[in-house]
């Protein structure tokens, strides 16, 4: 995700000696030599526009998921795969169920998302800078990574706490304002940042991961940093089942903290509500051993895999088409 080297100042001045005419706004090489600071608005309408698209297109396997985290789900609601999952969901609960809490979700990415690309960027910059005099710096980007999702969590946690509740298998909520009531009334506002720290605590790595990797591949398949929306796509799927297989245990605590699953806490002689990551590592082992900690491995990396992949292309490509306007503006305006 580099925009530019050395190479964008040099790129710059030579636009504005040359004539308007002479100029192809068609070339991929503008990409190469984007401004070294791309505005703020760049960074967070293109970060808005690719989080919605990233947790809409793949929603329905997200839901499959929450239910395959279940730690001790109704019989109606044990599934083999993700795709019989769907199939059962859409025939027993009718075709919209698997979108139940897209709502919420849509709400709270399009912010979450602006806060963690434009703080993304704005970081690994600095960071970079610092560490390897503007080059791509791995450590620079795993920080930059991590301290994007704190912010990103905030505005998230809430939501993701909803949507999971609306997710599960006979979700008692008729709908969202009658969830956000509901909980804010039986368990009080804590209730939405109950699981935050452990949200971070997957996170925080999960982002760190995510960011390498993403980074390194493009290293490998793109490495003079064109916009190229084929290797945009291929690195982010990567990066997405990488970070998505290794932090599973963290997302089935998670869950399990936003879902406050009654029957599991009530074989456990829980009273009240589950509350802290050791509380909810030592439930899970004790409900079902270490294989607990993978429940719905397979649907988390089916899900991120195209929704990171999404993500990535996108952000990608309205990085590169709002600068390049904003480019052609100033090229435009400029001394002939």
């Amino acid at each position: 995700m580099e925009l530019n080297s050395g190479r964008a100042v040099a790129t710059l001045e030579m636009s504005q000696i040359k004539s308007k005419d002479d100029e192809d706004p068609n070339s991929d090489d503008d990409y190469e030599s984007l401004p070294p600071h791309v505005s703020v608005t760049t960074h967070m309408t293109a970060g808005a526009v690719a989080g919605i698209l990233e947790h809409t297109v793949m929603y329905p396997v997200d839901s499959v998921k929450t239910r395959m985290q279940s730690l001790q789900p109704d019989p109606n609601a044990q599934y083999k795969s993700v795709y019989e999952a769907l199939k059962r969901i859409v025939k027993t609960e009718g075709v919209f169920r698997p979108l139940r809490g897209l709502n919420i979700t849509m709400m709270g990415a399009g912010p979450a998302h602006a806060l963690y690309f434009a703080c993304y960027e704005r970081v690994k910059r600095s960071l970079s800078d610092i560490i390897q005099s503007g080059g791509n710096s791995h450590i620079a980007n795993g920080v930059a990574g991590s301290i994007a999702t704190v912010l990103h969590d905030a505005v998230m946690n809430p939501a993701e706490v909803i949507k999971q509740r609306m997710q599960m298998y006979n979700s008692p909520y008729r709908g969202l304002l009658d969830c956000v009531r509901t909980i804010t009334h039986t368990e009080g506002v804590g209730a939405f940042y109950r699981s935050y720290s452990t949200q971070l605590t997957m996170n925080i790595p999960f982002q760190a991961v995510h960011f390498i990797t993403y980074e390194l591949m493009q290293e490998q398949i793109n490495p003079h940093r064109h916009y190229n929306p084929s290797s945009h796509i291929v690195s982010g799927a990567a990066a997405g089942a990488v970070s998505a297989a290794v932090t599973t245990p963290l997302d089935v605590c998670k869950t399990l903290l936003n879902t406050q699953e009654n029957v599991a806490l009530n074989s456990m002689n829980i009273s009240g509500h589950l509350t802290g990551m050791a509380n909810a590592f030592r439930t899970v082992y004790r409900l079902g051993g270490l294989p607990a900690f993978f429940k719905g491995v397979q649907a988390r990396v089916i899900y991120q895999m195209p929704s990171t992949a999404i993500a990535w292309s996108v952000y990608e490509f309205f990085k590169y088409f709002l600068t390049k306007q904003q480019l052609e503006q100033e090229a435009g305006s400029g001394p002939l």
